[in-house]
């Protein structure tokens, strides 16, 4: 079979390019479709303001009939080349169907326009910051999918490593079995530490983030959290605001929860979200007609089984003053009152064992693990 790679152009061919996996995954029950107008905001150079420090190409494959049977974007973060003092190239959006000839093609396309940009590496999958799908899933083919994270078939990582790439760093994702009350030892030092008085909870409202600007003051904290992580882009003001529109404008208040010091300063963030995958896979990402209804049922009515742990962050000057034990106090006071049975956390480091400790306090399965391949170029 021959294979054609070209750029995509039009606001069809990028159309093309976002529903591609819907029909390359058609019928599997562990993908989730992402939501097709955050993918169109998230890929167009209009609306995206990592396309500042980014520069970014999206390409389809098609066989001798015109059939599509690949999608990958090309991605140049100079902002993260220049903190991470590397010359690289990411890979991300990636699928294909099972041909070596087509994964060889779409990596050779991104190839050439990192060379052509001076790039030494090639790494991926990665998106233009953190809070894009990345990691390709190794372990868990047979779970069900977040809503932010990537699903793919088990070839995949074959593909890859027919191609020479090696592993850069994994991910980890653990499945927590909701208990019928709150952990002691969890409940124990958040009573110390409300006892000490020197941190307190915070609920935030839709209010308190527009008009007092908890949107940036949240994002803010989560670039100082995770600055020293993998590969981690500092978001910008102008970042920040979309994405305080694409979630907390969105999301279930009530399973958000902050920690804040005596001078009113933010010290730590949970944000969670009653898991909306199903109603995803119902509407295939779509909002309308019925999509938005499906959604928001999830969230705030008629809840499905489990949360999504989306961020947790603590200020780095606090990070040993058991604040994750406050939030979780609250948070899974919360998730057992509304009859949660289970929660599955966002993609860890292997190497975070803070946060896998905390795990340890629970029933659990890690269920997934997912990669960052890289060669040279």
């Amino acid at each position: 079979m021959g294979v054609t790679v070209r750029r995509v152009q039009s606001r069809n061919e990028l159309k093309e390019f976002i529903e591609f996996p819907n029909r390359l995954y058609k019928g599997n029950k562990c993908f989730v479709p992402k939501m097709y107008t955050d993918e169109m905001t998230t890929l167009d150079p209009k609306k995206n303001p990592a396309f500042e420090f980014c520069e970014a190409a999206c390409f389809l494959a098609t066989d001798d009939e015109g059939k599509t049977v690949g999608r990958v974007a090309a991605i140049v973060n100079n902002k993260a080349n220049e903190i991470w003092k590397h010359d690289e190239v990411r890979f991300g959006w990636i699928d294909f169907i099972d041909d070596p000839a087509v994964s060889k093609a779409l990596i050779d396309k991104v190839i050439e326009f990192g060379k052509q940009r001076g790039m030494t590496r090639i790494s991926g999958p990665l998106g233009f910051t953190d809070f894009d799908p990345e990691g390709m899933l190794v372990e868990g083919f047979d779970q069900l999918c977040t809503m932010v994270l990537i699903y793919n078939y088990p070839y995949y990582p074959r593909h890859m490593e027919a191609m020479g790439f090696t592993k850069e760093v994994d991910w980890l994702e653990y499945k927590i079995y909701l208990p019928e009350k709150v952990p002691e030892k969890i409940s124990r030092i958040a009573r110390i530490i409300e006892k000490r008085g020197e941190f307190h909870l915070l609920k935030v409202t839709r209010n308190m983030i527009r008009q007092e600007n908890y949107g940036q003051k949240i994002f803010k904290l989560i670039n100082d959290a995770y600055s020293g992580l993998y590969n981690f882009t500092p978001l910008t003001p102008k970042m920040i605001d979309g994405y305080v529109d694409q979630y907390l404008g969105v999301v279930n208040l009530d399973y958000v929860t902050l920690v804040v010091d005596n001078d009113g300063e933010l010290a730590a963030v949970g944000i969670t979200i009653p898991s909306i995958v199903n109603a995803l896979q119902s509407c295939g990402g779509k909002l309308l007609p019925f999509g938005w209804s499906k959604i928001l049922n999830s969230m705030y009515g008629k809840h499905e089984e489990r949360v999504e742990m989306m961020l947790i962050g603590v200020r780095p000057e606090d990070a040993n003053k058991g604040l994750i034990a406050l939030i979780f106090d609250d948070l899974l006071r919360r998730y057992i009152k509304k009859g949660f049975k289970w929660a599955e956390t966002n993609a860890e480091l292997e190497s975070n064992k803070a946060m896998s400790s905390i795990w340890g306090m629970f029933d659990y399965d890690q269920t997934k693990r997912r990669r960052i391949y890289t060669k040279e170029i």
